[in-house]
């Protein structure tokens, strides 16, 4: 009996040790102070050689060193800087500021994500460039006639400073030309209704003498500044890159990775992207062609580079070409990245648990599909999970009513034999054989259902759906902790009250511990996601009713015989 209680109090606390180091995996970062002179200053990497015009260079992997194109406060505005200015683009979904010097996206705002659940929420912003911090979205042409080197960026016109999304339209292009000598460079960024992908292309009309040749680059610029706040015990999820290779289907590279070396790759298709909490940002070039993969820490900067760059196209003297790729900005919606590229969806990261965790959460997606409420249905999922795993409960719990019922015996077997252990384990053994009683019964159920509950953990911290959904009364966001900590508390509660239906430990000093267990997990589920709170809570509510229910039918068998 000590043996088996002692396993299963360490069950339990390896599922609560694993979960609060999910819940802690990484240390909050703090927003470092950029120096505005080093960002307008041309980015120089000494160990990466600048691209120049040399057609074979393109092909290298590499990503050019270009000029920044200066540092603009956080309020949008047709504000110059350094011959160009700010051009807004307006979807339904998106909220797009591009700087004409480069065409680079220099700020995205989501409108329908807000930054904070409150009534005057503002959009929450994805990229941005301010006096403190970079996180931009850059393209271009390099090669032979390539138009963006170390000497500058070219700088488009266009024939507004603001465009939107008609409530008739389903798309909006933008056409941002640039004329170099007798070819004329038309980058055109089309928006889609209700899609957070963007497609950027490069309209190429050679109206010159000779072939014009250049390749297509694509990268996103970003300082390690972490978008997460809080305080106390809470969730640092990953932040950082993350790309499809030869190798893997999807490896991560934290910042750290990249201060220790580059990393390059060349793959037919692919992607490569930024990730953090719920939101992603990925470039994703065309899928038919060999393109080259480059992601490195610029130098001894804060800045760090994950781009790539497709094969040079060639433009015959009065012709026109097209070279093209797609961006995403916008939430980590698994089954629109499974459509946009082979692997992207695998930024939803569930951990190594994934195969289970995909699973559940396409059960609770079409749950929610039905109820309409994502709280509802969490608990629907929960009795779901619950039946599942019915008889392997009840074979837990009719072997923990049989313990209970035994500890009488077992007590007295101490008594006889407490200074002999050979002999009480002796003794013990042969209760359990006559009583027909398996001490396993009660503990291997319970760790077989634990990857289940990992696998919900997973689902319901990564799930952007989850992020400011409501449940009922002051339940406003499944994604946080309880603000008023009912849920962990009623959770406590329940586990207390489940604590009593169980054989109480024969050892004091287990016992204790046992006692101690509902107070621990309260503390720490104060600080969980209430919609995995709630999960816990149903799961233990209902667990309670089973056990409850086989407790008292092997009790009164056993008064009957």
């Amino acid at each position: 009996m000590d043996w088996q209680r002692s396993l299963l109090i360490g069950a339990m606390l390896v599922v609560l040790y694993m979960l609060f180091l999910e819940w802690n995996t990484f240390e909050e970062a703090h927003k470092p102070q950029v120096d505005s002179s080093m960002v307008e200053a041309l980015v120089a990497d000494p160990e990466t050689p600048v691209l120049s015009s040399a057609p074979e260079q393109s092909q290298s992997g590499e990503l050019p060193e270009v000029v920044d194109s200066g540092i603009q406060e956080s309020v949008v505005t047709a504000v110059q800087s350094n011959q160009g200015h700010l051009v807004t683009l307006v979807s339904d979904v998106l909220k797009v500021v591009v700087d004409t010097r480069g065409g680079d996206i220099v700020r995205i705002e989501l409108p329908q994500h807000l930054s904070e659940l409150d009534d005057g929420g503002s959009p929450f912003i994805l990229l941005n460039r301010t006096a403190t911090t970079t996180y931009i979205a850059q393209s271009g042409l390099i090669g032979a006639n390539g138009t963006d080197t170390s000497s500058g960026r070219p700088v488009f016109t266009v024939k507004s400073d603001s465009y939107t999304l008609g409530e008739a339209e389903n798309s909006l292009q933008v056409d941002m030309t640039y004329q170099q000598d007798q070819v004329e460079i038309t980058k055109r960024f089309t928006l889609n209704r209700g899609d957070y992908l963007m497609e950027v292309s490069y309209l190429v009309d050679n109206q010159s003498t000779e072939s014009w040749q250049a390749g297509l680059f694509g990268q996103i610029k970003r300082d390690s500044h972490s978008p997460q706040v809080s305080s106390g015990v809470g969730m640092s999820p990953f932040l950082g890159a993350a790309l499809h290779t030869n190798e893997d289907n999807y490896k991560k590279l934290d910042f750290k990775d990249l201060e220790k070396a580059p990393f390059k790759d060349s793959l037919i298709g692919g992607w490569v992207s930024m990730i953090q909490h719920y939101f992603i940002s990925a470039w994703v070039p065309d899928q038919s062609a060999e393109n080259h993969f480059n992601l490195r820490k610029l130098g001894g900067q804060d800045l760090y580079v994950l781009g790539f760059t497709s094969p040079q196209i060639s433009v015959a003297p009065g012709a026109t070409g097209e070279l093209k790729a797609a961006f995403y900005a916008g939430p980590k919606d698994q089954y629109r990245l499974e459509d946009i590229s082979p692997y992207l969806d695998l930024t939803v990261d569930y951990g190594w648990l994934w195969w289970i965790a995909k699973p559940i959460f396409w059960v609770l997606y079409h749950i929610h599909g039905v109820v309409g409420n994502w709280g509802w249905s969490i608990i629907l999922l929960t009795m779901m999970i619950k039946l599942g795993f019915f008889k392997l409960s009840a074979t837990s719990y009719r072997s923990m009513a049989n313990m209970r019922r035994l500890q009488p015996e077992m007590a007295r077997l101490k008594d006889l034999y407490g200074d002999d252990r050979q002999k009480l384990s002796q003794e013990t053994m042969g209760l359990y054989k006559r009583e027909k009683v398996n001490p396993m019964g009660g503990c291997l159920p319970i760790l077989v259902q634990m990857p289940v509950f990992i696998s919900l953990y997973w689902v319901l911290f990564e799930s952007v759906e989850l992020r400011h959904a409501p449940w009922i009364l002051w339940i406003n966001d499944l994604s946080v902790k309880d603000p008023y900590f009912i849920l962990p508390l009623l959770m406590g509660a329940s586990m207390f009250f489940q604590q009593k239906l169980n054989p109480t430990p024969p050892d004091p000093m287990q016992a204790k511990m046992m006692q101690m267990m509902p107070i621990a997990f309260t503390f720490f589920f104060m600080f969980f996601p209430a919609g995995l709170v709630l999960y816990w809570t149903v799961n233990n509510l209902l667990s309670i009713a089973q056990q409850w229910v086989i407790t008292r039918q092997i009790e009164q068998g056993s008064g009957k015989k």
